[in-house]
């Protein structure tokens, strides 16, 4: 059998050797995390196999167990390919939830902590020249309130917004040779007005002479080159680009850029890519490239009915992408979830607009040792997709709870600021604000002329609607984006409450007539408004028994998509010119 998700995982940062681990596992439960005792490390036979890289929740794993797991073990042998020489070899693993622990040949390597960010050990000094041991184990405690659980169920059973568990690995396990001295991180940044490209590049290994030098390429033509020396493990340059060609969802231009590491005789080639485009704020758009762009989101959470967190293949990334286009969105907000970065890319390669957010629900932001918890898997995160030209914004929390402490969430903000000085950051969406660049509420009044009543005022010129006035911070101009709106349950072969939307049973239309009308006045309300930058429509498909997609979980249309999207395509008010 053919391993599973075959493609290479890091997008903006490829070198063409490397190994695909992903395929048939040992695997073992540890219920009572007693593993490291009953000697799993040693162990060469455990209990079950899996197909990593999917959760053993999933169908596709081939176990589909889907109770609480606190541990889990993987175990694999793995022999390294003769050719790769006598550099250094890197396993990688795409993500692994929630804190991982790595053995080769029985000894510790390292351990990460979070379950959606990539890792990397360095395992060259554990090898053998015959096949290795490779011993992943991974605890995932959901219940916790230190553990970032986003759309995952605390309840045994899905219930209304929250879905199936993912535990342990769900992305792609990989190894790669690379030199003694070779490019660990890129971090793009396009420079738009002066028509320039700010590279900034970390090396790993300790280079006595190094030398980085860039090429740019558009459709194969070779555009620009520079070469800088490292100083120490870091270096930047900037490379003038000729008749810049911008990204944006009409026409998403995209350079190729190749990168090219010498030191002491060893070379590192390593391809990425970017697109040249700038974000900025008014005082009711967000512009890009220096234009007002109403923009016009859907909620996605990244869920597959056989896969839960990880997708069947890349093809179904793309797709999702190509559906919401279909229906005249041109971006998403990636909703409680850190997606792969394969979405990332195709959201590059298609022009579409994404605010990159974190599974935030499950932390206890009333406690202030939530920020100590929470921003190094928030900052690994904003490392991992800061060159993506997709990502629009940030915004790290979504609907915390009433008590929360605010210095938790205006330190994160701040950092976030501090590390991308780039793009807009709202600090939590809906609910309360404490600071924010873009200031967004959430509203799932199922009445059209109730909603539009609560922005008239607002578009006259009077106080926004707020979602906890006597908790939020004051409104001080910022632009205005209704970040969730509708909602609308439509699943008419139901009739009992086992399923979930808003409005409820009794407050769903009776009719796809009824349901586009509700759902043309909704939008039109926000449209017309002057003083609305941006909305989000939930949902994009059906999750398990929330059925208030546009889609069904299993990506059937449950509506006249050129309908939908003749009502989200027209102009804005905010587009208009005065």
């Amino acid at each position: 059998m053919d391993a599973p998700r075959p493609e290479y995982p890091r997008p903006q940062l490829v070198r063409d050797r490397w190994m695909s681990l992903n395929g048939v596992w040992a695997f073992e439960y540890d219920p009572s995390l007693s593993g490291l005792d009953r000697g799993l490390v040693e162990r060469e036979r455990y209990a079950r196999e899996i197909l990593v890289p999917y959760c053993p929740e999933s169908t596709l794993s081939g176990l589909g167990d889907i109770d609480f797991h606190p541990g889990v073990w993987y175990r694999r042998t793995v022999k390294i390919p003769d050719d790769w020489g006598q550099g250094r070899v890197l396993l990688h693993v795409g993500a692994c939830d929630h804190d991982a622990m790595v053995w080769v040949n029985g000894r510790p390597v390292g351990a990460h902590f979070g379950g959606y960010t990539p890792f990397h050990f360095d395992i060259t000094e554990f090898l053998t020249d015959g096949p290795n041991s490779l011993v992943i184990h991974a605890q995932d405690d959901t219940r916790s309130p230190w553990v970032l659980s986003g759309k995952q169920c605390p309840d045994y059973r899905s219930r209304q917004c929250h879905y199936t568990r993912t535990t342990g690995i769900w992305q792609t396990v990989w190894l790669e040779p690379v030199p003694a001295t070779h490019v660990q991180s890129l971090r793009l940044t396009p420079l738009l007005e002066s028509s320039q490209l700010l590279i900034e590049a970390t090396a790993a290994g300790v280079p006595a002479q190094a030398t980085l030098t860039a090429t740019a390429y558009l459709s194969g033509e070779r555009l620009a080159c520079k070469a800088v020396c490292f100083n120490g493990l870091h270096c930047s340059l900037v490379l003038d680009l000729p008749d810049v060609q911008t990204w944006s969802p009409q026409r998403p231009t995209l350079y190729d850029l190749v990168i090219r590491m010498e030191s002491a005789g060893s070379l590192d080639i390593v391809r990425s890519y970017f697109g040249m485009r700038s974000i900025a704020l008014s005082d009711r758009a967000i512009l890009l490239n220096g234009q007002p762009r109403f923009q016009r989101l859907v909620l996605d959470q990244g869920y597959y009915p056989a896969g839960i967190y990880t997708a069947p293949d890349d093809k179904a990334l793309r797709d999702d992408i190509l559906i919401s286009q279909g229906l005249g969105f041109d971006g998403a907000r990636l909703h409680q979830k850190l997606f792969e970065p394969r979405y990332l890319y195709w959201a590059d390669r298609l022009g579409y607009l994404v605010w990159g957010e974190f599974p935030n629900w499950g932390l206890d932001v009333s406690d202030p040792r939530a920020f100590e918890v929470f921003l190094p898997q928030w900052l690994e995160a904003v490392q991992r997709d800061y060159s993506h030209p997709s990502i629009v914004g940030w915004c790290p929390f979504n609907e915390t709870q009433i008590d929360q402490d605010p210095k938790v969430l205006s330190g994160v903000y701040r950092t976030t600021k501090a590390a991308d000085r780039t793009r807009p950051v709202i600090d939590s969406s809906g609910w309360q604000h404490v600071e924010t660049d873009i200031y967004d509420v959430h509203n799932y009044d199922q009445n059209p002329e109730t909603f539009a009543s609560v922005f008239s005022g607002f578009a006259a010129g009077g106080e926004p609607f707020r979602n906890r006035p006597e908790h939020d911070a004051p409104y001080l101009g910022q632009p205005y984006f209704v970040s969730e709106y509708g909602g609308i349950w439509w699943n008419p072969g139901q009739t009992d409450a086992s399923g979930w939307g808003y409005g409820g049973l009794s407050g769903r239309p009776e009719t796809a007539e009824a349901f586009l009308e509700r759902y043309r006045a909704l939008t039109d309300a926000l449209l017309d408004n002057p003083r609305i930058c941006a909305f989000c429509y939930t949902q994009l498909y059906d999750i398990e028994q929330e059925v208030n997609g546009l889609y069904t979980y299993d990506r059937r249309s449950k509506f006249d998509a050129e309908a939908i999207r003749r009502i989200n395509t027209r102009r804005a008010a905010v587009e208009k010119k005065e």
